[in-house]
């Protein structure tokens, strides 16, 4: 048995850090009109992690407003459902604009948790807060009705707590609170039912 991530996240699971995202710019500036913005050189195979900063290279780094909000996480499920829900295509991840994409993981459970996720240089530790909530970009660069699909599922705003690396690939998460990986979409199929 592989030992957890930190002795105070003793519940491990195994998941796949899907997309990662670095953007210098803010893509989504005023109002949602036109063709999708370019997303040039965003998109992240490895991104440098640092306590109290952020992502080295991302627009919100160092920025004393986004303190609590230097990254955000996704379930890659919440996509996928919202795609299905409105008869489009699969959606790009990096679209959503959120700096880690997973698949396998309860995100939603994690606001006000702490937890970390090792890809394999070792773990970064980050504080889950309040949700991301979704722009209303989303009716532009992924459907029609996907901001409004997106509310409630749209991924947790966390604060930078340790140095580290994370990659593209499988990854472990370790978490204070025991989450149920099946349960990853969960939360967006109760969305989808909720009049």
């Amino acid at each position: 048995m592989t030992p957890p991530v930190s002795s105070d996240l003793p519940h491990r699971y195994d998941v796949e850090v899907v997309a990662l995202l670095a953007a210098p710019v803010h893509r989504y500036d005023g109002r949602p009109a036109g063709p999708v913005p370019p997303q040039d050189g965003d998109a992240r195979e490895v991104v440098e992690v640092h306590a109290g900063y952020g992502v080295v290279g991302d627009r919100y780094a160092g920025r004393p407003a986004h303190r609590d909000a230097q990254l955000t996480v996704l379930a890659v499920e919440a996509l996928e459902a919202v795609a299905a829900e409105l008869g489009a295509a699969p959606f790009d991840p990096l679209l959503a604009r959120r700096t880690v994409v997973l698949r396998g993981a309860e995100v939603e459970a994690l606001r006000g948790e702490r937890f970390a996720l090792d890809t394999g240089s070792g773990p970064v530790l980050l504080g889950g807060g309040r949700p991301a909530h979704p722009c209303a970009w989303m009716d532009v660069v992924l459907a029609p009705g996907a901001h409004r699909a997106l509310r409630g599922r749209g991924g947790v705003r966390c604060a930078a707590l340790s140095d580290g690396e994370l990659r593209v690939g499988p990854a472990v998460l370790g978490s204070a609170v025991p989450l149920d990986p099946a349960r990853a979409g969960d939360a967006v199929r109760r969305h989808a039912a909720t009049p």
